[in-house]
């Protein structure tokens, strides 16, 4: 059974207060979702794509597109009465320059390949030598002794995702001598990641598919594999900025917040990563502004710039609190593309009743998770749990102590049939195909998912804004199964979020 928070406690209401309390939240939380909708969220979504189109395709951090976004995001706010600030901070900005992985020899061929962010960049032409497979086993690539069994001087080393954090695969694989790196995944769908920090690549590392990288190991098993690997990365320092609104009055010593990112990756405009929670969490924080009401307790919402190079905007800010204003915060809530196409409906396992990836999340979290299920339990949507996976900006908050959680509605991840049938859609293909890509477009956008998720915050926000009382509620955990909903982490699939590696 999970106890309640300590954080909980603090914030909690009194056996008194609470029955007056819970009527006001419940009621504010009927008319919030009565009155909040995809449809309404969806002309912001429309304004982003705008925005993207001409801006150069994409609301990247540190581009015109995502200081148009955040323009866009504040004036609304400031024109709804709330208390609107930019929260500046400086950034390592990145832009891929070129990624193609071609086997030379004995059978040449072009392979697909990502780079990953904050990777060290190869010289103009790329690099071309043999391929070393490394040994797959539970931690493969991430320890010295992976590579004793051959050597890996002058080559390209092979190493199969999982284990470790991929800064620590290539930084090994520099260590024993390798010029380069390639990361092959460990379940279906494309690879993308990051090293976690500028400073840290040592030699040029990208991401295939695993169908391509057993072929590679296959063949190299029985012949020299020569490859040409061009990664280069364009990194400069520039300066970019979250979006941080708070309502006028209320307890500022029992602070609710939510929050999404609202920057896009470099490829593309990001409708559904994450113009969906960015919008969603608009037209709610709109909504709520029309009814005029004071909640008794202060809602803060925060849209956060530069997720898509390591959660740095969050990250940011969060190290930037003191104890007291950490302290201050009851809770977070975090929404993250939640309009996939080929959706699933996750919520953040805050107990770790699923028992998978990262445990459970701070104290607090467990009864923010039971509360997003007794909604959709209500509506008649099914879910599943998904793991604090750390790739999402609910990590910083996680990190210290901060009751966490929020929805999802799935990645580059690979639906199941099971899924397929609770939810519908089509087993065998990723959650969202454009993930990550140019087609993240507005017709990326699943209407009843987005639905569904624009409710599900009205809800919180309507609740928590006067009722803090269900996080001192004791919440019995039950064994369950849930998903990713995403192919693991950026830095890699296991663990909580590290604000080091981070």
């Amino acid at each position: 059974m999970a106890t309640a928070s300590p954080a909980a406690a603090r914030h909690g209401d009194s056996a008194a207060e609470r029955p007056d309390k819970t009527a006001t939240a419940e009621k504010l939380a009927r008319t919030l979702v009565a009155r909040s909708s995809a449809e309404d969220a969806h002309r912001h979504l429309k304004r982003f794509q705008a925005i993207a189109d001409s801006g150069g395709g994409s609301r990247a951090a540190g581009t015109l597109g995502h200081d148009a976004s955040a323009a866009y995001v504040y004036r609304q706010l400031q024109q709804a009465g709330y208390q609107v600030s930019y929260d500046a901070f400086e950034f390592t900005y990145t832009e891929t320059l070129a990624e193609k992985l071609s086997v030379l020899t004995p059978s040449p061929r072009d392979i697909a390949i990502k780079a990953m962010t904050y990777t060290k960049s190869a010289p103009e032409g790329g690099i071309k030598a043999p391929v070393a497979a490394v040994p797959v086993d539970a931690t493969p690539g991430c320890e010295a002794g992976d590579y004793a069994a051959a050597s890996f001087t002058g080559k390209i080393a092979l190493i199969q995702r999982g284990g470790c954090p991929f800064a620590q695969k290539q930084a090994t694989a520099a260590d024993a001598g390798a010029v380069g790196a390639i990361v092959y995944n460990n379940a279906e769908g494309a690879l993308t990641g990051t090293i976690g920090d500028p400073a840290a690549g040592r030699i040029p590392t990208g991401g295939i598919t695993r169908q391509d990288g057993r072929a590679l190991a296959a063949e190299s098993a029985k012949a020299e594999v020569t490859v040409s690997l061009d990664i280069r990365e364009l990194r400069e320092k520039r300066t970019t900025r979250n979006v941080i609104a708070e309502t006028r009055g209320g307890d500022p010593a029992r602070t609710v917040m939510l929050g999404s990112h609202l920057d896009s990756v470099a490829a593309g405009p990001g409708i559904n990563d994450n113009g969906s929670g960015s919008a969603g969490l608009l037209e709610v924080a709109l909504e709520l502004a029309r009814t005029g009401q004071k909640p008794a307790n202060t809602i803060r919402f925060a849209w956060w710039s530069a997720e898509e190079l390591g959660l740095v905007g969050s990250a940011d800010y969060v190290a930037r609190l003191s104890e007291q204003q950490r302290k201050q915060i009851a809770l977070y809530l975090n929404f993250d593309m939640i309009a996939s196409p080929n959706h699933g409906q996750f919520v953040y396992d805050g107990d770790d009743s699923d028992g998978r990836g990262a445990g459970p999340g701070p104290e607090g979290s467990a009864q923010l998770e039971k509360r997003i299920n007794g909604f959709l339990d209500r509506q008649g949507k099914p879910h599943e749990g998904t793991d604090f996976t750390g790739r999402s900006d609910y990590g910083p908050f996680i990190a210290v102590g901060i009751p966490s959680g929020g929805t999802f509605t799935g990645a580059e991840g690979i639906k199941t049939e099971a899924q397929a049938t609770k939810f519908g859609g089509t087993a065998g293909t990723p959650y969202d195909a454009c993930y990550h890509a140019a087609c993240d477009d507005l017709s990326n956008i699943a209407m009843a998912a987005f639905d569904t998720n624009v409710d599900v915050i009205a809800d919180a926000v309507g609740t928590y804004a006067y009722d803090l009382g269900s996080l001192s509620e004791p919440v019995r955990s039950v064994p369950t199964e849930g998903d990713a909903g995403s192919g693991g982490g950026l830095h890699d699939d296991h663990g909580p979020y590290d604000p080091v590696t981070a």
